[in-house]
C-alpha cells in the first residue's frame, strides 16, 4: 500500500488561547506534518514556536517570522529534505503573509508542503495566490498546500486554488456544506482547507471536533490524510 501523509492544517491566533488545549488538539490529530498559520512572530518567537513543537510532541521544521508567521512542524521520521521560507508581496497596513515549505519523504514517498495564510483583501488574496502558484510551479514532486484562505469555497481566490489543486475536503467525498472551521466555539464557514495535488489521492479529510478544540484557537483545524498513487 502507498505510504499516507497526514496534514494538518491550524490557525493557531498567535498562540493567544490556551497553550495545553492547542497542543492537545495537534497530538490527537497524530500528524506528520502541521501547517501553522498565524505562528508567533515577535517577541521571542523563536522559543514560542520551539515551546509549540514540543508540547505537541513534534520538532519544528521551518517558518516562524522569516515566512510570515506561517510554520511548519514534523513528527520525528519525516525525512526533510530542503526548507524554504518565502515572503509575499505585502499590502502596507495588513500584516505580512508568506510561505513556509518543506521537501519531506514519509515512508519513502516525497511530497512537497506549504502553509499558506492569505490577506484580507480579495485583490490582495488574487496577488498571493499567482505568487504561490509561482513559487510552487518550482518543485518537481506532488504538492500539498495547507492554509487559512481567508475566504469561502466559490469565491474567486479560493477558486483559483482549487482548479489548480484538489480541494481535500471535497475530493475525499465530503458534503460540500460541511467543514466549518470559523469560529472554533460556532463554526459558520469554511475559510481554511488542505489543497492536494492531483498526483495524490485524498483518503480522507476531516475538521476535529473536542472540546480542546474549542479552547485552542478561534479556528478550526483541517486534518488531510493523502497518499501517492
Amino acid at each position: 500500500m502507498a505510504a499516507a501523509l497526514r496534514v494538518l492544517s491550524y490557525n493557531v491566533r498567535s498562540m493567544r488561547d490556551d497553550h495545553e488545549a492547542l497542543a492537545a488538539v495537534i497530538r490527537q490529530a497524530e500528524p506528520d506534518l502541521v501547517c501553522v498559520q498565524e505562528a508567533p512572530r515577535f517577541l521571542r518567537w523563536r522559543s514560542k514556536c520551539a515551546a509549540l513543537a514540543r508540547t505537541s510532541g513534534l520538532v519544528v521544521v521551518t517558518g516562524g517570522r522569516p515566512a510570515g508567521a506561517m510554520l511548519l512542524l514534523a513528527r520525528l521520521g519525516v525525512d526533510i529534505h530542503s526548507t524554504r521560507d518565502v515572503l509575499l508581496p505585502r499590502t502596507p497596513g495588513l500584516h505580512q503573509r508568506g510561505l513556509a515549505i518543506a521537501e519531506v519523504s514519509v515512508s519513502g514517498a516525497r511530497f512537497v508542503v506549504a502553509s499558506m495564510h492569505l490577506g484580507l483583501r480579495a485583490n490582495e488574496r488574487l496577488l498571493h495566490v499567482d505568487e504561490i502558484g509561482e513559487v510552487m510551479s518550482r518543485y518537481d514532486q506532488p504538492v500539498v498546500l495547507a492554509g487559512d484562505v481567508n475566504e469561502r469555497p466559490g469565491e474567486p481566490a479560493w477558486s483559483l486554488l482549487a482548479e489548480a489543486y484538489q480541494d481535500a475536503w471535497l475530493a475525499a467525498g465530503n458534503q460540500a456544506s460541511g467543514g466549518l472551521t470559523y469560529s472554533a466555539s460556532a463554526p459558520y464557514e469554511r475559510i481554511d482547507g488542505v489543497f492536494a495535488d492531483h498526483r495524490l489521492s485524498v483518503l480522507s479529510c476531516q475538521v476535529p471536533d473536542s472540546a480542546e478544540v474549542t479552547r485552542a484557537s478561534d479556528h478550526r483545524p483541517v486534518l488531510a490524510v493523502l497518499t501517492a498513487g
